[in-house]
């Protein structure tokens, strides 16, 4: 698939990185290149992998919560690696297939050193976003405060669980959720209707993911802050900033379990 979006001239540090497979007069893209690129965002949703990881589990034995019905500590971690392995690995291995790669489409040209500094300058920003979400949804609407407890929280009983859950957020949240991000929107910019419109799919997607566990106010908080992560990344053709901004939100929260004794 090539970038349907460069009309001429050499592509620029901040365009969509073009793929292979040329559709020619640089308009709208073909309807095949748009049902491909629909697939693979289907594939790269999240859904099928966790699917293709807990069906996995389950089958070796290993279940979703313990006797006394608390989610498994173990199996949260395993399926979250695992899923951020075969996700990233897919992404990869999609981006390849189609002559992208995924140095350009991910980290674009703009030196990582710089985007991780930007990354951490934007946590603020990050809890900031957070926090606006809290105080007006227990302003304005408290029903939506539907889960009293998050249940992932509940899981760091320990040391050892805090750090396991600080592995999981570094690689699964901030690594394995940016780059799926990244991909999705470019998939979405130059195939699905651009980058505004893959902005909402995805952080829509997102938000919903979060609803069932943790509850409507933390679905809409997540929501918002991909929204935000994804317009860093379109603006910035980077996810570096994203992962370090995503990162560090996840390992401060977790900071105060780590001392448990």
């Amino acid at each position: 698939m090539s970038d349907p979006s460069n009309n001429g001239g050499g592509p620029s540090n901040d365009s969509p990185q073009p793929s292979a497979v040329s559709h020619g007069d640089g308009g709208r893209p073909p309807l095949a290149g748009r049902i491909v690129a629909f697939i693979e965002v289907l594939l790269c949703s999240d859904v099928i992998t966790q699917y293709a990881i807990g069906g996995t589990l389950l089958a070796l034995g290993y279940k979703a919560t313990t006797p006394g019905g608390q989610l498994n500590v173990w199996y949260v971690v395993v399926l979250s690696l695992g899923d951020a392995i075969l996700l990233v690995g897919l992404i990869f291995l999609l981006l390849y297939v189609h002559g992208e790669r995924p140095r350009e489409v991910l980290f674009g040209r703009r030196p990582p050193g710089r985007e991780g500094v930007l990354g951490l300058l934007l946590i603020p920003i990050a809890f900031g976003i957070a926090l606006a979400v809290i105080l007006t949804v227990r302003r304005f609407a408290p029903s939506l405060h539907n889960v009293a407890d998050n249940p992932l929280q509940g899981l760091m009983k320990s040391p050892r669980d805090a750090w396991l859950f600080a592995l999981v957020v570094l690689v699964a949240g901030g690594v394995r959720e940016e780059i799926q991000r990244a991909f999705l929107l470019h998939r979405f910019e130059v195939w699905l209707g651009g980058g505004a419109a893959g902005l909402i799919v995805t952080s829509l997607a997102f938000g919903a993911g979060h609803f069932d566990l943790q509850g409507a106010d933390a679905g809409i908080a997540t929501g918002l802050l991909g929204a935000f992560w994804g317009v860093v990344y379109l603006r910035r053709r980077s996810a570096a900033a994203p992962i370090v901004s995503h990162a560090g939100f996840d390992l401060l929260q977790i900071l105060p379990f780590l001392g448990l004794r």
